[in-house]
């Protein structure tokens, strides 16, 4: 048993009940250990959420930085950061669930420990479109704004999407990214 297994199945576990109505014998229970073994792991619930949102980030940022340092003008890299990110929800989605919807869940010194990766993850979808602006691909006053709207759209997905649904992952980006670049007056 690794804290890898013991962090893929704590992800799980706070995607199906919640960080806080998750517990350490329902995560022990989950890699078949014994509640007082899973302490040889970790310390704490709050230890494992923290290391599945750094986890989650780290996995994300490198993903769109990737995407993002292509050289390709802004707006095919935004569209294909979209693509790549909703594929990286939906690929990941534990592990990206935790991320998005108990970070709330951190107390005080976790959350400050946590928020520079998040800026750092959120500043490249901004430096993308602060390019764009630069280069008058796009024409957007507040780059901050529309990050995190997009960011709202996107992450917002993850609640509704099925595999098996009527339109595929890179579908519904595309749709994204044509909402965004033509708005939706005629």
């Amino acid at each position: 048993m690794t804290r890898e297994d013991i962090l893929d199945a704590a992800a799980q576990v706070f995607r199906q009940k919640g960080f806080h109505g998750a517990s350490m014998s329902a995560i022990a229970d989950a890699v078949h250990l014994q509640k007082a073994s899973l302490y040889h792991h970790v310390t704490s619930k709050q230890e494992i959420l923290l290391a599945l949102l750094d986890r989650a980030l780290v996995m994300l940022i490198d993903y769109i930085r990737e995407i993002a340092s292509q050289p390709l003008p802004a707006d095919e890299r935004l569209r294909l950061m979209i693509r790549g990110y909703l594929k990286a929800l939906t690929d990941n989605s534990d592990l990206t669930s935790v991320l998005l919807f108990e970070h709330r869940s951190l107390d005080k010194k976790s959350h400050a420990r946590h928020v520079p990766q998040r800026d750092k993850f959120e500043n490249l979808w901004r430096d993308v479109l602060d390019e764009g602006v630069r280069t008058k691909v796009f024409n957007c006053k507040d780059t901050g704004m529309a990050v995190r709207a997009l960011m709202g759209v996107m992450n917002w997905t993850l609640t509704w999407y099925h595999p098996e649904g009527g339109k595929s992952i890179d579908e519904i980006a595309d749709g994204y990214a044509d909402m965004l670049f033509h708005g939706l007056l005629k």
